[in-house]
This record gives structure tokens, C-alpha cells and sequence, in this order.
């Protein structure tokens, strides 16, 4: 009884030790990456100047950087076709309101009764209604520029979080591979001595 009770909380912890090993926490399906890289660094225990990683959590932030490295340039792609969309608006708009203001400028010219298209309009109403169409194509240029400058913070400010991004990943990288190879090294010297200590004795 005591045997198959031992062996039993033996596969019970070996059990809930894989659990907890495989399950990946929230923060790094959910979180952001500087959240990724904090949690990380709270989880990770610190040994002789070395930071013990497990692997799958490593490969999970890995990929989290690159999906959102993906995301943010798509974004900036997706800006940038706004940006022209918008610039192609503009000048559709700067050639509406040059050809407004052209019309506005015979109209001045002109009597009391205006010919439009064969009819007799009066000058009043013709300006009236110049100076709405003026008002709205100088309404929308506005409104378009406004558009246009925000939209270009908004690219410059992501392009900036990209770099930043891009920087601190690289430096992590670095500093894994660093350690990866400080480590190597190490393992390498220990064999070195053990099998010089077995010769010895030999």
C-alpha cells in the first residue's frame, strides 16, 4: 500500500510539473511586448550573472516581436496609401477651388442677369451659390490637411516605436547569443578539465 501510495504522488507531481512547464501564462498570448519582457524578467532567476530562460517561453516572445513587427509595418503600408489617397484628395481639390475661383472672377464681370446655360440667372444667386461651392471646396481642403497632418504624426510616431522596437529586440538577441556562447565556452573549458583530470590519473 505504501508503495503504490509513493508511486502515485510521484506521477501526480511529474504530472502537474509538465502542466505547469506547457502552459503558456496570459501575458504572453495577451500582453504587450514590453509587458513580455517584464514578465520575463520576473520569472526568470538570475544564477552567477546568467538568466535561465525556458525555451518555449523564449520562442513564444520571439514570435510575439515578429508578429508585431509585421503588424506595425502593415500599419505603416496601410498610412502610407491613405497619405496618398489623401494627397490625390488635396489636389483635387486645389483644382476645384482654382476653377471656383475662376467662375467667381467672370461672374464679378458680369451684369445683374448671368447666361448659364441658356438660362437668365440673377447675380445675386449666382454668387450665392459660388460662395457655398467656395466655401465648401475650402471646407474640405481643411479638412483634408488636417486629416493629412495627423495621419503623418501618427506614421513618424510609428515609425519611431518600429525602430525602438527593432533596437531593443536586437539588443536582447545579442545579449542571449552572448550568453549562449559565454556558456558554451564554459561547458567546453569543464570537459577540457574533467578529461585533463582523468588523463592525470590514468
Amino acid at each position: 500500500m505504501l508503495r503504490s501510495y509513493f508511486i502515485a504522488v510521484i506521477v501526480l507531481a511529474g504530472a502537474l510539473s509538465s502542466y505547469c512547464q506547457n502552459a503558456a501564462p496570459d501575458v504572453l498570448e495577451q500582453g504587450t511586448i514590453p509587458e513580455q519582457f517584464k514578465f520575463l524578467e520576473e520569472r526568470t532567476r538570475i544564477y552567477e550573472n546568467y538568466r535561465a530562460i525556458r525555451e518555449d517561453m523564449y520562442q513564444k516572445i520571439s514570435r510575439n516581436a515578429i508578429d508585431t513587427l509585421k503588424k506595425a509595418k502593415d500599419r505603416i503600408n496601410e498610412l502610407a496609401l491613405h497619405t496618398a489617397t489623401l494627397n490625390n484628395r488635396i489636389d483635387s481639390l486645389n483644382r476645384s477651388l482654382e476653377s471656383t475661383n475662376n467662375n467667381l472672377v467672370k461672374a464679378t464681370r458680369t451684369k445683374d442677369s448671368i447666361n448659364v446655360l441658356g438660362m437668365e440667372v440673377n447675380k445675386v444667386t449666382y454668387n450665392t451659390l459660388m460662395w457655398i461651392l467656395l466655401a465648401s471646396a475650402v471646407f474640405l481642403l481643411i479638412a483634408g490637411y488636417l486629416s493629412f497632418r495627423r495621419n503623418r504624426v501618427i506614421t513618424l510616431r510609428t515609425k519611431k516605436d518600429l525602430e525602438d522596437l527593432k533596437e531593443e529586440f536586437e539588443a536582447y538577441r545579442q545579449k542571449i547569443r552572448v550568453e549562449r556562447e559565454k556558456t558554451n565556452l564554459e561547458h567546453f573549458n569543464e570537459i577540457k578539465k574533467l578529461k585533463g583530470a582523468g588523463s592525470g590519473r590514468t
